[in-house]
């Protein structure tokens, strides 16, 4: 009897050591990439949440949001942003060998970049699946400064993802705060390419 009861617990040891050296990395960067890569190819309608204050020359009030959801490599994933006709966006989501790096591509519709291109962060934390902040880095910020925009030097910007429910994106700092969230469960046509693709 006791050997029986030896054998079954070496058993649950090895079952449990086993299952946990084969269980996938739960490393919140590389999880919230895959939730996202998940959607890959597909387009989804937003809506502002969160505006607060409204700016004087609001881009965005009264526009179709859309984001689509365009190439999804291992590293980068590029995730256009369409504010009605306006296809000058793009959010680009790296992999770093510490986390995340977001950076916004800006284009004409030459397709030539924008002055105001290519900022973003990296994030300074691990994040969790869900959501991964991004503050603003030295090189967005010497981009700010040479434009004399002041207020964007302490912009944090995240991201959140429930996949098949809700993706956000969100732009915040001191006295200010923009959110939309678009609808993953209701996918819609796909867009035209994004400016300069």
């Amino acid at each position: 009897m006791m050997m029986r009861h030896f054998i079954l617990a070496v058993a649950a040891f090895a079952a449990t050591h086993c299952a946990g050296a084969s269980a996938p990395s739960a490393d919140p960067p590389d999880t919230f990439m895959a939730a996202v890569r998940q959607h890959c190819g597909g387009a989804f309608e937003g809506k502002i949440v969160a505006n607060d204050p409204p700016p004087a020359d609001d881009a965005f009030a009264g526009r179709t949001l859309v984001m689509h959801v365009r190439e999804c490599g291992d590293e980068e994933i590029r995730i256009p942003f369409h504010v009605g006709e306006d296809r000058s966006r793009t959010w680009v989501l790296t992999r770093t060998s510490t986390g995340l790096r977001l950076k916004h591509d800006h284009r004409h519709e030459d397709g030539s970049p924008d002055t105001l291109t290519m900022y973003g962060g990296e994030t300074a934390a691990a994040g969790t699946p869900i959501r991964q902040e991004f503050p603003v880095d030295a090189e967005s910020r010497a981009l700010f400064e040479r434009e004399r925009l002041a207020a964007s030097m302490t912009n944090t910007w995240a991201m959140e993802i429930e996949p098949d429910r809700r993706f956000r994106y969100e732009l915040a700092r001191p006295g200010r705060i923009f959110q939309v969230d678009f609808d993953l469960s209701a996918p819609i046509a796909a867009p035209p390419p994004p400016w300069g693709q």
